[in-house]
Parts: structure tokens; C-alpha cells; sequence
């Protein structure tokens, strides 16, 4: 391949263009969407970093065309019996060509779960090569791995926004993981590296981590952030049970995952089935509500995740870049090669350290030491490539300057399209409605109502009312706020109340007003959300006819 930095587009029209530039070379690329501006730039500036450094033989084979157009994937992994394909089949709503649900291990394949016109099924070996599928680079695993891999197809309104990646449940003992025969957690990791989110599916029955697990959630060890914890079927024991079992995943999942940050777990019981234990049916319908925000965030946020993606690419390409050229430099020309590579694979850690100082990279950016130098013993050093700066100064241009212009432009787009998210199956169950999430609680209650819902608890407020000495049948600003202060709620809270409360804004509260103002700090103390506006069914009778004038 030739090894040259990014050509000038040949495109007379773009999406974007930066003036005033004195030569040719330094014109920015011109790109009509972020799909094809990321497209372009891999080929052109990341991909000839890549090949002549061999970033594809140690850390991830070369994007295709279909990873930058591709619909957002959801990856789900557990271990089995955890409800991953009853989770999709709850989703969707819909059963899937080639699904098996059972208490035993069932799906023992890689299940693609896409949109197609038709339903049926496509096997692994004709979906490597299919070039609008984005699995090409799978090849790799070999047939012990295809044989295992597939593509259901259905026509379902959830699958034309994403696409979910079923996986086998993993199982405890060194037999299982040598009778798949193929690379597991090289998989999920090459799985990983493009999908936008992972699911981890635990059961609240059955939570030891078997060393299989383990090893995977390691080897997602840099992508934390598409990374989602779900703990399932938690309706299957009591709240005290549950605060044991959540309280047990957090300390098991603090051992592996070894980052700062709280890994965001979602309790529930995701399936189409009455609970066992209601008891906690709240707070379940709060953290499947929380979920199903997540989940359909991904169209919206897909082109954000490529970018940053290619970002951390680039990152780790240059670091490869550093390592394979220091190596290639510290070679003797003529005798004593074989004694000097081991020399050079033993003390990879200084050189490391000797590359982190002199190009001031985070060490954060370095590939996994003893991986590293595993997969040096097997490679000839004299092939390797020396430093060529051209090709380091494209991408680090990629990075300082084009890259800046994409984001530009998927701000744009996210302006452009802010209805995309996923529809259909479960997405539309809890949308609207009386089983809407939060329906008739907090300041919906009373919603559907022909009595004003203030009304219930108005004598007694009026009780209070009145030992405020109200002039003309009003009580000023400055004696509400006493009363109203005795909630110890913060003043920013009591003022957005009284915004609400004060319904005519002529800075005094009537009986009626004064009633909405102390519902409202109840609702707030209940722990609900207060509206952004006053909603129709909380305005005091009095006031509607004149609301609905205004």
C-alpha cells in the first residue's frame, strides 16, 4: 500500500469548508456526512499508520466501509441463564428465527439479531463476506467460530434503529473454554471495539463471576463507557434479599472492572411476566424507564460514538507506531538478532517508559505489557518498519484538526434529525397513557380527574390560610414564604413553587393559590419532579377560564 498522507478531496461541494488556506496540502477535506468524513478519513490518514506498523496483527483488524454506515449494536454477555434472549425477545416483542430459551445453556451460537424484509436466517460463513454487513473481518476466528456465528433477520420497527448481538452464556470450568475452539473473549473484544452498547446481564440468583466471566469483563476493559450492568430477575426475591444481592454485584464488580467511577446498574425483571415479588414494582418500572432512555439514545448518539471511537484508534495506532520503530532501531544489521529480540521483548516495560517521556503519552494509551509481549515473541523485528514522521503528522493533523470539523457536524446532524430514536416493541408499551412511567403520581396525580385534586387537602390548608391575616382575601410574598420555609425545602426549589403557585403573577397568593403552593411542596417532598409549567388539571378553578383566555 502506498504510504502517503491525506490526498485533497476531489469533491467541488461539502458539508463544510475552511477558506483562506495557502496551498493545496493544507485544504481541508470536504465531506458530506460524518459517516463518510470518518470513512475518509481512515482510509487517507489512520489506515496508512495502521498497515505499515502492523496495528492489524496486534491489536484489531482494519475497518471496513459498512463500520462507519452500520445501524447502532447492542452487545449483550452473561453468564447463561441470565435472560439475554428473553431480554431481546422483550424488546422486540417478537420471537427470532434461530431463538432456544431454557433454565439450561441454549444459545451456544453468536446470534446478529438485524432488520430485514424477510424473515430467515443467515450463517456465519456467507455473512463474512456479505460487504453491507459489517462482520467481513470475523474470518479471522476461523470455522470453529462461524459455525457458531449468525444473522437473524425479521422485520421489526425496533431492529430499523438498532441491532443486537446475542451471545452464548458463558459457564464456569476450564472444559468449556476449551471446547468452543475458538478464541472467546477475542470476540466479544473485537464485538466491542463496535458496538455502541454493552449489556451485562447478571441473574439475582446466580451471582458468582466464574473465571470465564471474568476474563471477558477484563477484556472490555477499555470500553467502560458503552459498558451497562443489568440485574435480572430481581423480582424473584425480597427487597432485603436485593439490597444483599446489589450490594454483593457492586463488591464483585469493583474487583474486576478497576476504574474510579460507579458502574450504572439497572435492577429488574425484563420480561413480559407478572412479578413474583411486587413489592419493589416501582422501582423497577423507574430503572427499565432509565434503560429504555439509554438504549434509545444510541441512533442519536451513533456518529458521536464512531468519532470517538476512531479517536481512540488513532491514539493507540500511534503508540504502536512508537513501539514497532524503537524496536525496529534497536536491531543489530547483521549478527546477533534472535539474542537481541528477546533482549528487547524482556525489557518492553522501559521501553515504554522511555517512548511515554520523550513523546509525552499518557500511559493510559499503552497496550496491555505481557499481551504485547506475547504476541512479539512470534513476529520478525528486521521486517519491521522505522519511524516515518509524514505518516505520524497525518494523523496527528486527523486529530488536531479534522476531527474538530466532525464534531462541528454532528452537532449538526444531531440538530437536524432530534426525533431519531428506536420505536416499536417495548420502546411504545410505557410511552403514553395510564401505564405511562409516572402516570397519576407526584404532580400527574389527578390527572384524569373531574374534581380539582387540590381540593381534597384544601380545608386544611386553609386552616393555615387564614392565621396568615390575608388583606382582600390574599396573603403577601413575605408571609407565604414563612409558612412555606417551615418545609425546609431550599429556596430555589420554594421559588420555582411559587412561580407555579402564583397562577395570575400578581405577586400575592389567594386561598386557592396558597392550597396549589403547599400540593406542590408535597409533591416535592413525596420525592417526585415539579413541572416545568403548571399542568391544566392543577390550575385552581378559579383560574382556568381566564388561564385558557391567556
Amino acid at each position: 500500500m502506498e504510504q502517503t498522507s491525506a490526498q485533497p478531496s476531489s469533491h467541488s461541494t461539502g458539508s463544510y469548508c475552511v477558506s483562506g488556506a495557502r496551498n493545496l496540502k493544507k485544504d481541508p477535506e470536504l465531506f458530506q456526512n460524518v459517516a463518510e468524513g470518518l470513512r475518509r478519513l481512515y482510509r487517507t490518514k489512520l489506515f496508512p499508520l495502521e498497515d505499515t506498523y502492523r496495528f492489524h496483527d496486534f491489536h484489531s483488524p482494519a475497518l471496513e466501509d459498512a463500520d462507519f454506515d452500520n445501524k447502532p449494536m447492542v452487545l449483550l454477555v452473561g453468564q447463561y441463564s441470565t435472560g439475554k434472549t428473553t431480554f431481546i425477545r422483550h424488546l422486540m416483542e417478537q420471537d427470532f428465527p434461530g431463538m432456544r430459551i431454557g433454565p439450561e445453556p441454549t444459545t451456544d451460537c453468536f446470534i446478529a439479531v438485524m432488520h430485514g424484509e424477510q424473515e430467515g436466517v443467515i450463517p456465519g460463513n456467507a455473512l463474512v463476506v456479505d460487504p453491507k454487513k459489517p462482520f467481513r473481518k470475523l474470518n479471522a476466528f476461523g470455522n470453529a467460530f462461524l459455525n457458531r456465528f449468525m444473522c437473524a433477520q425479521l422485520p421489526n420497527p425496533v431492529l430499523e434503529s438498532i441491532s443486537i448481538i446475542d451471545t452464548p452464556g458463558i459457564l464456569s470450568g476450564e472444559k468449556q473454554r476449551i471446547s468452543r475452539g475458538y478464541d472467546f473473549a477475542a470476540v466479544l473484544e473485537w464485538f466491542a471495539e463496535r458496538v455502541d452498547r454493552i449489556i451485562l446481564l447478571f441473574d439475582a440468583h446466580k451471582l458468582d463471576i466464574s473465571d470465564e466471566f471474568s476474563e471477558v469483563i477484563r477484556a472490555l476493559k477499555n470500553h467502560e463507557d458503552k459498558m451497562r450492568v443489568v440485574l435480572n430477575k430481581a423480582d424473584q426475591i425480597s427487597t432485603q434479599q436485593l439490597m444483599r444481592v446489589y450490594g454483593a454485584l457492586m463488591w464483585s464488580l469493583g474487583k474486576i472492572i478497576n476504574t474510579p467511577e460507579v458502574v450504572r446498574v439497572y435492577i429488574g425483571s425484563f420480561w413480559a411476566q407478572p412479578l413474583l415479588v411486587p413489592d419493589n414494582r416501582k422501582l423497577f418500572e423507574a430503572e427499565e424507564m432509565d434503560l429504555f432512555l439509554d438504549i434509545q439514545s444510541l441512533p442519536r448518539n451513533a456518529s458521536l460514538r464512531k468519532l470517538n471511537d476512531l479517536i481512540k484508534r488513532a491514539r493507540l495506532a500511534k503508540v504502536q507506531a512508537y513501539i514497532i520503530s524503537s524496536l525496529k532501531k534497536e536491531m543489530p544489521s547483521m549478527f546477533g538478532k534472535e539474542a537481541k529480540k528477546k533482549e528487547l521483548i524482556a525489557n518492553l516495560g522501559e521501553i515504554y517508559t522511555r517512548i511515554e517521556k520523550e513523546h509525552q503519552i499518557s500511559p493510559g494509551d499503552f497496550p496491555n505489557l505481557a499481551k504485547m509481549q506475547e504476541l512479539l515473541n512470534g513476529q520478525d523485528f528486521t521486517k519491521f518498519a522505522a519511524l516515518k514522521p509524514k505518516l505520524l503528522e497525518a494523523v496527528e493533523d486527523m486529530l488536531a484538526n479534522d476531527i474538530a470539523r466532525l464534531m462541528a457536524m454532528v452537532r449538526q446532524e444531531e440538530a437536524s434529525v432530534p426525533s431519531q430514536s428506536v420505536k416499536g416493541g417495548a420502546f411504545e408499551g410505557t410511552m403514553s397513557g395510564p401505564f405511562g412511567h409516572g402516570y397519576g403520581e407526584g404532580a400527574s396525580e389527578g390527572i384524569d380527574e373531574l374534581e380539582w385534586v387540590v381540593g381534597r387537602d384544601k380545608p386544611t390548608y386553609d386552616e393555615i390560610f387564614y392565621t396568615l391575616s390575608p388583606i382582600n382575601g390574599k396573603v403577601s410574598g413575605a408571609a407565604a414564604k414563612k409558612e412555606m420555609l417551615k418545609s425546609k425545602l431550599p429556596n430555589t426549589v420554594l421559588g420555582k413553587i411559587w412561580k407555579l403557585a402564583d397562577v395570575d403573577k400578581d405577586g400575592l397568593l389567594d386561598d386557592e393559590e396558597f392550597a396549589l403552593a403547599n400540593h406542590l411542596i408535597k409533591v416535592k417532598l413525596e420525592g417526585h419532579e415539579l413541572p416545568p409549567s403548571l399542568p391544566e388539571h392543577l390550575v385552581p378553578p378559579s383560574k382556568r377560564m381566564s388561564a385558557q383566555e391567556a
